[in-house]
This record gives structure tokens, sequence and C-alpha cells, in this order.
């Protein structure tokens, strides 16, 4: 395969869950039989494909009976000659010329049109004996009255007219691409096989439709590479990051709108076609009795080898120890414990917040996962005008517990704390519409954000967050 980023972006690896569908094919193609090679390069043209040397590696290992798919035309519509990538082709199929000072290479060039490229891989292949097979472009995701826009006036068109011309395969994938995402609509297709931030580079999901029209397509067709189709192939997709949420009502779904956990609003900074965020956080709970009631073994036994788990704690840890909620924990990262008389008799012996933080993080990191430990949301509290801290307390002990344990630590009691003080008391006392700890969803969403924005600050961490930088 040749092509660009649409065949197989960057390394081929789904990096920031962009993938093409070179990466897809060969799931539905006999592999036993038939070896699969995509020399694709994302941000080529059918000229610099050429260009830059990348047609002559393929050129020279094609051995009679080969299949070279073909894809080009994302990247032909960019200026001739500029500093940036001097990667545009003359439009159509003719044999017109332009000759250019390159200013990107420092070289002179002549410069061809889009067809006289094709053109030019296609017989090139056919003079080792390989088979071309030309596929027009797949379609970006641009809608309009319920339809994306079909190529077949520009390089659809001139694709099929190269192959007519060749007298080898056409593969009118912009058009019967087109015609699948019509069928699912927008709204559908939008978010699942494309990104929303990404008119035109697809999901895993994407590719794989992207692959099957191609696939489709040769099995109504007269060559011979369909021999090797499966009858019955199974896709296997790439799984999704898991990223997992402990804590108490200011990060938990509680059903309230008035009491909104960021957690709720975390999913929308996540590109959930590649992560999945559930939210364990619990109503009320304290580090202490999201282990006591087994809150914190529920989640021990999901987590798998290569999840992230978000551990916040604080507001309900200074509660009472030994009455009431008996949710309160000891003070402090010690090794220190107390036990307790609880209202139904039985016994319990009780840690302090540091030694339930570091239980976490170490079972955590038993299964494999990565944990990243939060300091706890502020509340709508100002003494001397200022939003009050707990980096004496709960967002000190988080800290230390994070260093000794050598976890990621956002200190995002600090940080929105700023963003409070940056907007103002009446501002941010709209976003406290029940009391003084739990936000509306407006101030969940400023907080998720704050998170995702953090999130992406941490070097190394191999989470990543998306539309961060939205109004």
């Amino acid at each position: 395969m040749v092509g660009d980023s649409t065949v197989k972006n960057g390394k081929g690896d789904g990096s920031g869950g962009l993938w093409g569908w070179g990466d897809y094919i060969g799931q539905f193609l006999d592999t036993t039989k038939v070896k699969i090679e995509n020399h694709a390069l994302g941000g080529t043209s059918s000229r610099t494909f050429q260009d830059k040397g990348l047609w002559n590696v393929v050129l020279s290992k094609l051995k009679k009976g080969d299949y070279v798919l073909i894809q080009f035309g994302h990247n032909d519509d960019g200026p001739l000659n500029d500093s940036l990538r001097a990667r545009g082709t003359i439009k159509g199929i003719g044999n017109e010329t332009e000759e250019i000072d390159n200013i990107l290479t420092k070289k002179q060039e002549t410069v061809h049109s889009y067809g006289w490229y094709i053109q030019k891989i296609v017989r090139e292949a056919k003079s080792k004996g390989a088979i071309p097979i030309v596929c027009s472009p797949i379609p970006r995701n641009d809608w309009n009255d319920g339809k994306v826009p079909h190529n077949d006036k520009s390089y659809g068109l001139w694709a099929k007219q190269i192959a007519e011309k060749e007298k080898v395969t056409f593969i009118d994938l912009n058009e019967k691409m087109a015609v699948e995402m019509e069928k699912l609509g927008e709204q559908k297709v939008t978010g699942t096989y494309f990104y929303k931030k990404d008119h035109t580079h697809t999901s895993a999901k994407g590719a794989v439709l992207s692959a099957s029209v191609i696939i489709n397509q040769l099995k109504e067709s007269k060559n011979s590479l369909k021999s090797f189709i499966l009858k019955d192939p199974k896709i296997t997709l790439p799984t999704k990051k898991k990223v997992f949420l402990i804590g108490d009502s200011t990060m938990a779904n509680n059903n309230d709108s008035n009491a909104v956990g960021w957690g709720v609003a975390f999913p929308a900074y996540c590109d959930t076609t590649t992560t999945e965020v559930i939210n364990k956080a619990r109503g009320g709970r304290s580090s202490r009795t999201f282990d006591h009631e087994w809150l914190w073994n529920e989640v021990k036994n999901e987590l798998q080898p290569g999840n992230f788990i978000l551990i916040q704690f604080g507001h309900n840890d200074a509660g009472a120890i030994d009455k009431e909620k008996f949710r309160g924990s000891l003070k402090g990262t010690g090794d220190e414990s107390q036990e307790v008389i609880l209202a139904d008799g039985s016994k319990e012996t009780v840690h302090t917040f540091g030694w339930y933080m570091t239980k976490f993080i170490r079972e955590a990191k038993e299964k494999g996962a990565i944990p990243i430990v939060l300091s706890q949301t502020p509340r709508n509290e100002w003494p001397n005008n200022k939003v009050e801290r707990r980096n004496d307390s709960y967002g000190k002990w988080s800290k230390e517990v994070a260093e000794k344990e050598n976890v990621f630590f956002i200190d995002l009691n600090e940080i929105v704390a700023l963003k409070y003080e940056a907007l103002g008391k009446e501002k941010v006392k709209a976003f406290f519409p029940k009391d003084h700890t739990h936000t509306g969803l407006e101030g969940a969403t400023l907080n998720a954000l704050t998170v995702a924005e953090s999130i992406n600050k941490l070097k190394n961490c191999g989470l990543s967050c998306e539309n961060v930088n939205r109004e």
C-alpha cells in the first residue's frame, strides 16, 4: 500500500487514536498467503511520496504477482511551492508542467499533474509484473444537509480516469464510503468513525469501514486479489484505555443537578473512541469508608495492566472517627491506628488518611495500573478574600504519599483555587448552587477541564485529554 495518513497515520500504531485503512485491511485477507506491507506516509501527496524516494523503496521490492494499492489526493490540493510542505500537484490528468525553484528543498523541480504522478506509479508497478489497484481518496467528515462531500469531479474522478486509461482495477472508495457514512448519519459517524476534532483522519472503526468498502469493491471486481479475501473475517479493534475514578461526591455522579461531581463532566475531555472513563466515586465516602465498605475491593478486582486510576479523597476524612457517620480517618500519613466500635457493635481498625491512600496506590500498581493522585477540590470559602486551601492537611498528605510512592500528583486544590480567585467571588458563587462544597454542572465542568489540562502537563504519563482549549 502507498498513500497518505488516511492509509497509515504516523507509525501505524494508533497514536492519538488515529488509524488508516491500511492498518486494518489485512484482517480481511488470508495472511497465510498474503503478506501486508503498509508503506503509506502521512503528509505526502502523489508528488512528494515519489520525490522523497518512498515509491522507489516499494518499487525495488516489487515482484511479479504482487499487488499495489494506491491512494492519494488529500494533500495534492496544497501549494505547489512554499516553505512549509511544497506538496501540491497540478489539477487534472494532463501533461502540463510547471518549473519551480522549490523553496523547501532548495532544488529546481518540474511539477506535474496529479494524474501524471498516479500514472507513473501504475506504469512502474506494471513494469515489475505487479498488479496496481487505484483507490479514490476517502471522504472527509464534513456535512451539509445530511451529505458528505464527494470528490467525483476532482481527485476521485482523476483517479478513476487513470485507472481506466491504464486498464487497472479502480476502487471508488470516496463514493462508496460516502454512501455508507450518509446511511449512518452525521451524529453516529462523528465521534465514532471520525473524531469531532478532525474531519480527515479516521478512528479505528472508521479505518475498518474504509477497509471493508475496499474489500467489498474487490469482491465485485475481476481482480485476483479477491481470491485471498476471508469468508468470515474476525476484526479486532484496539482495546480502549480504561480510566477509573475513585473519590467522594465532588467527583461522583450524585444524580443531583445541584451537586455534580467533576467526574461527570470529565469524559467530555477524553477521546471516547480510545478511552473509557469509569466513575466509581461515591458520595459521602472518605478514604476509610471507601476501603471499609469494600468499594475499593470492587474497583481493584476490575483493574487491568495499563489502566489508569485517578484517586482523590479528603473532604470527608475530617469527620468523626468513632461516632455519627464513622468515616473520619486519622490525620497524617503515618502508621498509627485506632480501634473503633461501630454502631452495630463490630470493631474496625482505623488508619491514617495517608495509610489508605498508600494502600490504594500500592494495590493498583500491583495490578499493573497507573495511579494519579489529586488533592481535593476547593470549597467556596474565602478567608481573607482568598479561596481556602487545604495545603497544610489533606492536600499536603496526598502529595507526600504520591511522592513517596513515586506516582503522578496533581495539586487540583491549588490550581482550581487560583482559577476561582481570577474569576472572583460572584462568578464562583454560581458554581455552588447547593452548599460550599458541591458544584453544579458549570463548576464541575471547570474542575474537569482543570484535571484534563493537568493530566496533559504530566510528563511520560501515557494518558492524554482532548478539547482542553475550547471556550
